[in-house]
């Protein structure tokens, strides 16, 4: 008999028992191998040793903060991370996707909510194409290659670190080069979510990316944004 799929991994960072207990619980039903750590300096150890495929992750948390645990993990975690808080602060939710985090859920939690938001990063971690269609073509954009099969950009030849969700947004801006990519694409196709006319998060994402590929020499004004429209990669 063949064993089922391997279940993706969801480590979730939260010092409230109750409700990470209710989390794992919830998670667990549908299908999720799920592990609980409450402290962010244990959170770190665990993330780098294990690298699990989603981590969801408290900002107010013992031992280390979980902003801090973030700024730790990223440069080597290539999984996906959703911040969890209970913070009414947009400034602590933007410095999140600044350091590298994929979304965010608010306090109190909506479990369904969570498990969406979850399933659409894993959707952004995975291939550019379903499992029956063929890889789509390489894009060269100047310096710029993108290798959809392994999800790799370059600029002159050096890879580029990126997060799955910049790597998604690249993607989609660069497959429609020469075109405005509307905003609600950007964010039913890139974030897995519905625009909601106030989110900064598209924005927040491509400033950073702008930022890591202006690093490596390729001109961050080739990504423009259209006002009251989207984004446009140019040609």
């Amino acid at each position: 008999m063949n064993a089922g799929p391997t279940p993706s991994s969801v480590l979730i960072v939260e010092d409230d028992a109750r409700l990470g207990e209710l989390l794992t619980e919830y998670l667990s039903a549908n299908g999720f191998a799920v592990s609980l750590v409450p402290d962010g300096l244990v959170a770190v150890e665990r993330i780098t040793a294990e690298q699990p495929n989603v981590v969801v992750l408290d900002l107010m948390l013992p031992g280390l903060a979980g902003l801090e645990v973030l700024s730790r993990v990223r440069p080597t975690f290539r999984g996906g991370i959703l911040i969890l808080t209970a913070s009414k602060i947009e400034g602590d939710e933007v410095e999140g996707l600044e350091r590298g985090a994929d979304d965010f859920v608010t306090k109190p939690v909506d479990p369904r909510v969570l498990l969406a938001r979850i399933r659409s990063v894993l959707r952004r971690a995975g291939s550019a194409s379903g499992p029956n269609e063929p890889v789509p073509s390489a894009i060269t954009i100047g310096a710029l290659a993108l290798e959809p099969a392994s999800r790799t950009a370059r600029v002159q030849g050096v890879a580029v670190e990126l997060t799955n969700t910049e790597w998604t947004l690249l993607w989609l801006l660069a497959s429609r080069a020469g075109t405005v990519v509307p905003r609600d694409d950007l964010y039913t196709e890139g974030l897995g979510t519905a625009y909601d006319g106030l989110d900064r998060g598209v924005d927040i994402h491509l400033s950073r990316l702008r930022k890591k590929l202006a690093a490596h020499g390729f001109d961050p004004s080739a990504i423009k944004s259209i006002r009251s429209v989207g984004y446009m990669m140019a040609r």
